[in-house]
């Protein structure tokens, strides 16, 4: 149902222990009560994702941070009232009153404030704090849309509002300020750039070898169904077989791309970021053999948009 006319019926689903898929200014994330253990495995249930992998929970305002955890340290206030509503995932101690199933058991919590109004209208309406992963099955690619919460998730969700495409189409940054230097442990929308600019210095750590630290965080994550390996830059295509192309700035001249997507003609990395998942989920729906992507300039948002293609990659490396 539309995002905006949806809110009341939605917010009656998540006080019931239902699951709601609804878009943020990342992607779509598949919703609970933050507060009820049995809504939260619901959402490991539906998405079929392992136990160890934490979910975020989000909030409605930022003045509701400390309402639920009490105090937070200074880095992570200060980062907060910078960066709250917006892309910006903190780590804070777990309280008592959020289940551990919601943290994977970690004494840790994800937290953020959507910039995205009906986000933030369901999260108040439903009076609850709300975890919620990206609506999707684990380790697939994330949804920019509410069709691709459909055609993944399907009658698992009870409702599912649709707000058109997300604007930033990559997931927040993760980041752990508690102590010392500021640490982000997840590469997202939110660029490691503008971090610097507003705290000073980070040290960037994303990746896991063990349990999550944070939420998709693995080695190995955000895969198409069609293998995809990453290149510099794509040439005409060689070999047998259909091919897809996610190509930054335009289609190379010549060879037989069975497809091809282009995600930003002008070299924009916050569009290239934008149409990343949707122009993946068109590959993904073409038919092809493969997928190759080009890598994008290593700044800005580009970071994170090589760090998701370096994941879903690593994905199809290890079935070699």
């Amino acid at each position: 149902m539309p995002a905006e006319g949806g809110i009341a019926e939605a917010a009656a689903a998540l006080r019931a222990g239902g699951l709601v898929a609804f878009p943020t200014e990342t992607v779509y994330g598949l919703g609970a009560n933050a507060l009820d253990a049995r809504a939260a495995a619901r959402i490991f249930e539906a998405k079929q994702r392992p136990s160890f992998d934490p979910l975020i929970t989000h909030l409605a305002d930022a003045a509701d941070l400390t309402a639920l955890v009490g105090p937070v340290p200074e880095a992570v206030a200060a980062l907060a009232a910078r960066f709250w509503p917006g892309p910006l995932t903190l780590i804070v101690d777990r309280p008592v009153t959020i289940p551990a199933i919601v943290t994977s058991g970690l004494a840790t919590m994800a937290v953020r404030v959507p910039d995205e109004p009906s986000a933030r209208a369901l999260i108040a309406a439903a009076g609850v704090p709300v975890a919620a992963p990206s609506a999707n099955r684990f380790g697939q690619l994330s949804p920019t849309r509410a069709e691709h919460v459909v055609a993944g998730l399907g009658a698992a969700v009870d409702v599912v509002l649709d707000g058109g495409p997300t604007r930033c189409g990559i997931e927040s940054t993760i980041v752990d300020a508690r102590s010392g230097r500021p640490v982000v442990l997840r590469l997202g929308a939110l660029p490691v750039e503008a971090l610097v600019e507003a705290v000073g210095p980070v040290t960037v750590r994303p990746g896991s070898s063990g349990q999550p630290v944070a939420p998709g965080t693995l080695a190995a994550h955000y895969a198409p169904r069609t293998p995809l390996r990453v290149v510099e830059h794509a040439g005409p295509a060689a070999g047998g077989g259909r091919r897809g192309l996610l190509a930054f700035r335009e289609r190379p001249a010549g060879g037989d791309w069975a497809a091809v997507e282009v995600l930003s003609p002008a070299g924009d990395l916050t569009a290239a970021a934008a149409r990343l998942f949707d122009a993946l989920h068109r590959l993904d729906a073409a038919g092809v053999g493969e997928i190759v992507a080009e890598r994008v300039p290593d700044v800005g948002v580009g970071r994170a948009i090589n760090d998701r293609l370096g994941r879903a990659a690593a994905t199809w490396r290890g079935h070699d």
